[in-house]
């Protein structure tokens, strides 16, 4: 009876490969392989992309948004994150004026929200936001140790605490349709014995902070360890890079390897996905150049000139690149995957402008169709950070060769039903 059924599974998996290839853009030019492995499907890619020349998708500049000089209502200083609400107006986070700027569709200057401080509706070290339901902008803000709320008309409304004694909040993501995703780092305060086995888990919040549900826990990054009484900053090290899907599967890999998996709301593994990558070394130019940024950072931020050495010996370095460096989910259920980019493999005019923070995502990504198949390679445009993907509109921040920041939305340019296979 098991032989029959296994024999039986193994014919499915290779009726199922058979047809995938058959259905692909490329008309079975995928190189890659679907086997079965315990009931987990496993797609493993080759670098032979499905998309032919004339089908691969690419990207073109829709609109720009900023100036150097003119209005200050167009004028930016360091943008954080970017969110869209359901009349397509964009929300443009300046970590710099801790305030938020928002702009019609078509660019045009709407309102500002927020300002720095400590009252309500202030900020005073925002750097994400995420659209929750109905179009309530909500906006955290560790200093003041709280997640701020906006109502469509950008008036405040009551914040809600941060909890750091549950763990330090690492990043949020929210779907088109509004659910929160919060992922959650453990950490022992000062003077405490180090957490052995810490894990992060990613959970659901309402819109009042509420955790509803516990999607996936794994073991913690090394990038950032606050453990102990000697906190460390590990660039280039391992880390559980993930994205919520708006049908909330989860699409979640550590970036040891080229290796994501396809996770169901309830957390069970039902899809991998692997692709070859070429490991490589970090160098001493990246190490130079990263620890130079993070000191131009440090004392731009007013951090006393004294405890810059200090604050430099917490910087640690990891001996190869990561896999990938961002994971996004894209139009007709897509998956695109952010290559890496060494300082060390920039051009002098380049290191000029180089800002760790937007440049460590190369511009090229990977993009994958929904059964985890490689179809081929998206060039963003040099010095554009993508910040989120909505339809297919791509919005980021792009830095001109003065340095200066502008909001900007690529149109994503193909056949937008080719991933949907």
């Amino acid at each position: 009876m098991t032989d029959k059924l296994n024999g039986h599974r193994a014919l499915a998996v290779a009726l199922l490969a058979t047809f995938s290839a058959a259905c692909a853009g490329g008309e079975g030019r995928w190189a890659g392989t679907i086997t079965d492995s315990a009931g987990i499907t496993i797609v493993s890619n080759t670098t032979d992309a499905i998309w032919s020349p004339s089908e691969a998708w690419t990207v073109d500049e829709e609109l720009r948004i900023g100036t150097l000089e003119g209005d200050p209502d167009y004028q930016f200083g360091r943008i954080g994150w970017i969110a869209v609400d359901s009349k397509n107006q964009i929300y443009a986070l300046d970590f710099q004026t801790q305030q938020v700027q928002v702009y019609s569709a078509d660019g045009e200057y709407v309102r500002t929200i927020g300002g720095r401080g400590a009252g309500p509706g202030e900020m005073q070290g925002a750097m994400f936001m995420f659209m929750g339901p109905a179009d309530t902008l909500l906006v955290p803000d560790l200093p003041n140790q709280r997640v701020n709320r906006y109502a469509p008309d950008g008036s405040a409304l009551e914040s809600f605490r941060v909890s750091l004694e549950q763990g330090l909040p690492m990043l949020f993501k929210a779907t088109a349709s509004g659910v929160i995703a919060e992922q959650v780092r453990p950490f022992a305060v000062p003077g405490q014995p180090e957490i052995e086995n810490p894990e992060d888990a990613i959970v659901l919040l309402a819109s009042d902070g509420t955790v509803t549900d516990t999607v996936m826990k794994f073991p913690s990054g090394e990038t950032i360890s606050l453990g102990g009484d000697a906190p460390e900053i590990k660039f280039y090290s391992t880390e559980p890079i993930w994205e919520i899907t708006d049908d909330l599967h989860l699409l979640y890999g550590v970036n040891e390897e080229y290796r994501i998996g396809f996770y169901s709301r309830s957390g069970d593994l039902e899809r991998v996905l692997t692709m070859p990558y070429e490991r490589k070394p970090v160098t001493d130019t990246d190490r130079e150049v990263t620890t130079q940024f993070m000191e131009r950072l440090w004392k731009d931020q007013g951090v006393p000139a004294q405890m810059i050495p200090q604050l430099r010996n917490m910087i640690k370095f990891g001996e190869t690149f990561p896999a990938f460096s961002f994971i996004m989910s894209g139009p007709a259920n897509t998956i695109w995957v952010q290559h890496v980019q060494p300082a060390s493999e920039l051009s002098a005019e380049e290191l000029e402008t180089f800002d760790l923070l937007q440049d460590t995502g190369a511009p090229d990504w990977d993009v994958f169709d929904a059964q985890g198949r490689f179809l081929g390679i998206v060039s963003m445009p040099p010095r554009f950070a993508p910040r989120l993907i909505r339809d297919d509109d791509i919005y980021g921040v792009w830095r001109d060769d003065l340095d200066v920041q502008y909001v900007v939305r690529l149109r994503i340019v193909g056949d937008l039903t080719a991933g949907s296979t």
